[in-house]
């Protein structure tokens, strides 16, 4: 008769068998009979020889279930998993179930002080026989892994937790592994149980485990947790399944996240800060998926403090200033990722590689402000010098923003001969990029616009058509292109139909765009109601979209760079009606928008222009003035209302022709293009007396009139 480890006797359904008819039983087409030990004994490694011998010879220490468990271990081990299973099948572990979990109970106990008086009643089941049938449900989920049946599997795999969990609702205790292998076998399931999940394709399962797995205390070692907060931060990020938090699983305390980016989010965050305090190695993929969720909420400024924290070593000083310009540019902040990114190419990392990402980093955001354009010339020069077989796919972009940048340095130039150079720079580079990037509409978009900019429409408008046509309706920045190069050659009315298709096709922020460039060829067409009512339009739709996200505040993340679009909008919508009601003569209207304008952004310089036009068109010319000086306080290179303080100036009487007329020619310095500026110059020559001049300045004027984009556009 077969006895436990604990000297109980385990009655069987059947008559008790000897040892040899045990291990015989159900056991002849897998070979373990024990009539041809020699047989299979000769097969086995050494160590499984020995562990076979051991298990022989205890054999009258040994019940059904036991022996079942170490016969499925030997198969498992020689990769015969299908006898395996076969032999893990016969165990009733739904039987043995209450049993285990009383021992368990049980050994907890005693491991507890007790009173001198107190009995501790005798297990029904040894501890190492737990840790033996444990290991067996264990092999038997592994071996339906190895037949690919992971939903099987993890039904395996799970009721092992849910013994453990029955048993210990507090966690494992310290200690309680130290005669036997319970806790090692516990831990394996709590890796595996997930992992079997996941390749089942039950995704939402596969959460839950990782949630089961680090709701307790289960004495896993840091390393080892912190794999599975990091598996399971990176299936909530990746799954695409919400997997949303029962209640009853307050796993973060008081702060329970709302989402699964949310849970991702904590869980990388817990890990960042194991990471900072030594508790475990640094993982490049915990910084990679933090990365991915922080850019998806739009947290940058998080993500710059993480980048900071990363202990020295992990990245070079170029490295880290780069990541961080990414952060800072990301975060709208270009003015700080542009003095990180001069860091990179200072003195200071003179001696070390060049760092081409920066530069081209560099050159890009210079590309986006005129005020760094010489700057970012200097970053495209040093990526083009540094340029080599391995970064020819750099070249083109970097032509681009070569491009762009010699363009805005040409606008910005006070000196005739450095401005003509710098427009052929800039084409020549744009061209350049065009064919380095033939299949690049964004290189076609900048080289179109550049063209347009210096008059050659004829040109831009080709660039404009090509480039339409390879954004084929993804994007309508090729519809507005040609609308604008339409609008200079003064056919209001087709770009009016240019701008109403892409309407069809636009998003909501290009649709809003795309709403007040139609605005302003109505008022281009002298259609001052049309554009009113289409202004009309456009600010309902606002604000229909603040209602919109007013609603739904847990996404002002989602919405942030659209609600500063939206805003810039808006702005610019109540000024163009401000301005469309001062050429109607309908006052009181203009000033109702002109401070709605200024109470959204009171220092804008075109608001107080604007301000300053209704003053002029009631010939308060002592108040145009007013309103106009604050704008130049503002922006001191602002050309309307230098021109504008000219007309004024002009209106007081001759007397004052000298200043007007410096500060018209200021303002062709500042912008050659201005065709008002020439008109007011010709004005003044002809009221001078000359008429010779003054048909210059006039013919200049025309020429530039009938080439002119929508400069308030642009």
């Amino acid at each position: 008769m077969l006895c436990a480890c604990s000297g109980e006797q385990f009655k069987f359904d059947e008559p008790p068998q000897s040892p040899e008819s045990l291990a015989t039983r159900d056991f002849s087409a897998s070979g373990l009979s024990s009539r041809t030990t020699g047989d299979w004994e000769s097969k086995l490694e050494d160590f499984q020889v020995d562990e076979a011998e051991s298990t022989l010879k205890e054999a009258l220490s040994l019940n059904y279930e036991e022996a079942r468990a170490l016969l499925g271990r030997l198969e498992y081990q020689r990769g015969n998993f299908d006898a395996a299973l076969q032999v893990f099948q016969g165990i009733d572990i739904k039987g043995l179930a209450p049993k285990m979990i009383n021992a368990i109970v049980e050994r907890i106990q005693y491991r507890k002080p007790r009173s001198k008086g107190e009995i501790v009643p005798p297990s029904a089941m040894s501890m190492h026989s737990v840790s033996l049938l444990v290991e067996a449900i264990l092999l038997k989920a592994k071996s339906l892994e190895e037949l690919s049946q992971y939903r099987e599997a993890a039904k395996e795999c799970g009721i092992i937790l849910d013994i453990l969990e029955s048993a210990l609702p507090n966690g494992i205790p310290e200690g309680i592994g130290e005669d036997c292998k319970l806790e090692e076998m516990f831990h394996k399931a709590l890796e595996l149980l997930p992992a079997l999940w996941t390749n089942a394709g039950l995704l939402d399962e596969a959460i839950a485990s990782y949630r089961r797995v680090l709701i307790r205390p289960w004495n896993l070692n840091p390393q080892k947790l912190a794999g599975v907060q990091k598996e399971l931060a990176s299936i909530l990020l990746y799954s695409a399944v919400e997997a949303t938090l029962p209640p009853q699983l307050q796993l973060w305390g008081l702060a329970s996240p709302q989402s699964n980016i949310e849970e991702a989010i904590l869980l990388l965050l817990v890990l960042m800060s194991k990471v900072a305090s030594g508790e475990i190695k640094w993982d490049g993929e915990i910084m990679d998926h933090l990365t991915y969720a922080l850019s998806i909420v739009g947290q940058f400024e998080l993500l710059a403090e993480h980048v900071e924290q990363a202990l020295p070593g992990i990245y070079n000083r170029a490295e880290r200033w780069y990541l961080l310009a990414l952060c800072y540019t990301a975060a709208g902040q270009n003015e700080a990722a542009l003095n990180l990114l001069k860091k990179v190419s200072g003195c200071s990392e003179s001696k070390n590689k060049p760092h081409i990402p920066s530069f081209l980093l560099g050159a890009k955001l210079c590309s986006q402000d005129p005020m760094h354009a010489h700057e970012g010339i200097s970053f495209a020069r040093k990526v083009l010098d540094l340029a080599d077989n391995h970064n020819q796919h750099f070249i083109g972009q970097v032509h681009k923003f070569l491009g762009v940048c010699h363009g805005n340095a040409a606008r910005i130039s006070l000196s005739d001969s450095e401005r003509v150079l710098l427009h052929r720079e800039s084409l020549n580079s744009l061209n350049n990029a065009a064919l380095n990037r033939k299949e690049d509409p964004e290189v076609m978009y900048s080289l179109g616009l550049e063209n347009m900019l210096q008059r050659n429409l004829g040109v831009a408008f080709e660039n404009a058509i090509v480039c339409t046509e390879m954004m084929a309706g993804n994007s309508v920045k090729g519809w507005k292109l040609l609308a604008l190069v339409v609008s200079a050659e003064q056919r209001f009315k087709d770009a009016q139909t240019v701008v109403e298709f892409a309407l069809d096709e636009a998003g909501r922020i290009d649709q809003f765009e795309l709403l007040r460039l139609k605005a302003i060829l109505q008022i281009a067409q002298e259609q001052p109601k049309q554009a009113i009512e289409t202004y009309r339009i456009l600010l309902s739709l606002i604000q229909a979209q603040r209602d919109n996200q007013a609603k739904n505040p847990e996404q002002s993340h989602i919405f942030k760079s659209e609600v500063l679009a939206e805003r810039n909008l808006e702005l610019a919508a109540w000024q163009d009606l401000a301005h469309i009601y001062t050429k109607i003569g309908s006052w009181n209207d203009a000033k109702i928008c002109v401070d709605k304008a200024k109470f959204m952004e009171f220092h804008s310089p075109r608001s107080w222009h604007v301000t300053g036009m209704l003053f002029e068109a009631q010939s308060l010319h002592k108040e145009a003035l007013v309103s106009f000086s604050i704008a130049l306080s503002v922006e001191p290179d602002y050309v309307p209302s230098i021109v504008a303080t000219a007309e004024v100036l002009m209106k007081l009487g001759t007397q004052s022709f000298s200043i007007a007329r410096s500060f018209l020619m200021h303002a062709l310095r500042l912008d050659p293009t201005n065709h008002e500026a020439w008109l007011n110059l010709g004005l003044i020559s002809k009221m001078e007396g000359s008429l010779k001049q003054a048909a210059e300045f006039f013919q200049a004027a025309h020429e530039l009139q009938l080439s002119a984009p929508i400069q308030s556009f642009l």
